[in-house]
């Protein structure tokens, strides 16, 4: 995992979203933790089983294993921990104790499979596709099954949720900004990313209140 920030305070668990949304975006949670860090507050970044560079294969994945090692890392992590998501990262947190979460623009695994699905019908128009592989991710049934299940949190305890000013769904707070999730390439938006950790940093001072 990435560590960043001070050894005491509030820390923040970060969860990118899932499969080939995590590769557009790494760069971005990265600039909005080290904002976070210059805030004061601390955050790591874990690669949970399955994802980033974990010895897991992505196929061999579930997502009850990385819902289950989020909610050990927090628990591990104590008191005054935070939990804070893009998309899809929205449905890891779900079994976590934490203090809080704060979820940008979050989606529903339902959601995230149906677009794996509509980018892999996208696919084969050139060529039949691998059997159990979704835009280069080769998923499990299961996998898919328990995506088509989850939800990002809705119990109790402080969520803020936040979204683009082009989304006209819900949220506490929408600021200006371009998907990095439906770009082609990873990129970066150091703007939206301070503006989004000033959010944050907010919002875990009232929360600390």
């Amino acid at each position: 995992m990435l560590r960043f920030g001070p050894d005491s305070g509030p820390i923040v668990i970060a969860a990118l979203p899932l499969f080939e949304e995590a590769n557009r975006t790494r760069q971005f949670l990265v600039t909005i933790l080290r904002a976070l860090a210059a805030n004061g507050i601390a955050s790591v970044l874990p690669d949970l089983p399955g994802t980033g560079e974990s010895l897991l294969a992505t196929q061999d994945s579930q997502l009850s294993q990385q819902r289950r090692a989020f909610s050990d890392l927090a628990q591990r992590l104590g008191a005054n921990t935070y939990g804070i998501s893009i998309r899809s990262g929205a449905v890891l947190d779900t079994h976590a104790s934490l203090c809080g979460r704060w979820h940008l623009s979050p989606q529903s695994g339902r959601d995230l499979v149906r677009d794996l699905e509509r980018t892999r019908a996208t696919a084969t128009r050139d060529g039949p596709a691998t059997d159990g592989e979704y835009a280069g991710n080769m998923l499990s049934a299961s996998m898919l099954a328990d995506l088509r299940e989850a939800m990002p949190y809705d119990g109790q305890g402080a969520t803020r949720i936040v979204r683009l000013d082009t989304d006209p769904r819900a949220a506490d707070a929408s600021y200006a900004g371009s998907p990095l999730w439906r770009r082609a390439e990873p990129g970066n938006d150091i703007e939206l990313a301070q503006m989004l950790a000033g959010d944050i940093s907010q919002w875990i001072a009232s929360c600390e209140g």
